[in-house]
């Protein structure tokens, strides 16, 4: 029986298998070892009675997970795992990786991250090749959920707003500046709290503000992380893993035009194809 887990900072899927076949999921906070220390993993762990139900059984587990790019955070959320998983043996890899191997399986390929964080890398067939691009929210990330999020609410709090959009968002949130702030600058896990407003963006996703807003993360995106790649890596196909890539794919691929650039795939959720690369 094997486990595969992918986690962006937000949110982490698991699928439990046995000969092939799904026998149990879950989903749990995010597990990024950068974010989550050890004692808040366990107890979430804790708290799935489906994991708990199957954790003497689980013989391999594979963890792709944001925040785990050095060797460091690797063994650490391995350690961390090990503790609840005691018979299981833990492969943990980061989140892009797990992207490019969902995307690309043993092929090469330029694979685009677009989720609760952004990144972006040419994968060899074996491992996406090392870049400096992993900033960050408060750095980097453009083009993800929790950047939608930040400039969402930068526009909300200088009243920037349309007048109609702004009614939806106090009616759904009910937030005022000292609570954002309290949100953003003393509570932990801000990351996440910017990526809560993406629903916002999917539920208006044809009002013109906001696809201006989509329109303007996705060209910075691409200025940012794929023209650099695809200028070392010409004419290899591009993919893209993400839910904000998959909700936005129409706007997305209206910006790869631009720069006369083809997506090959658009994969919302790749743990189905990681758990048929190791189920198999």
């Amino acid at each position: 029986m094997i486990a595969v887990v992918y986690s962006g900072s937000k949110t982490a899927f698991w699928k439990i298998a046995n000969d092939g076949k799904i026998v149990a999921e879950c989903v749990m906070p995010g597990i990024n070892p950068c974010l989550n220390d050890s004692k808040a993993i366990i107890t979430q762990l804790n708290k799935k009675a489906i994991l708990v139900n199957h954790a003497e059984r689980l013989k391999k587990i594979f963890v792709f997970a944001a925040g785990a790019s050095s060797e460091e955070r690797k063994k650490e959320l391995a350690g961390t795992l090990g503790t609840f998983f005691k018979h299981s043996k833990i492969c943990v890899k980061d989140d892009l990786y797990g992207a490019a191997l969902a995307a690309c399986f043993n092929h090469k390929g330029i694979v685009g991250l677009l989720g609760s964080g952004a990144n972006c890398a040419w994968f060899d067939g074996k491992n996406p090749q090392k870049n400096n691009f992993g900033l960050g929210f408060v750095l980097g990330d453009e083009g993800s959920s929790n950047y939608l999020g930040k400039k969402l609410l930068v526009d909300f709090l200088k009243d920037k707003l349309p007048a109609d959009l702004r009614r939806e968002f106090d009616a759904k949130y009910n937030l005022d500046r000292p609570q954002i702030f309290e949100r953003i600058y003393k509570k932990p896990l801000a990351q996440q709290f910017l990526s809560t407003f993406l629903d916002f963006f999917i539920e208006h996703k044809t009002n013109p503000y906001i696809l201006e807003i989509i329109d303007d993360a996705f060209e910075r995106y691409f200025i940012t992380y794929m023209l650099p790649i695809v200028k070392q890596h010409p004419n290899e196909q591009l993919h893209f893993v993400g839910l904000v890539a998959a909700k936005f794919q129409d706007r997305l691929r209206l910006t790869a035009a631009k720069h006369n650039l083809e997506i090959t795939s658009v994969i919302k959720e790749p743990i189905y194809n990681l758990l048929n690369y190791y189920s198999n």
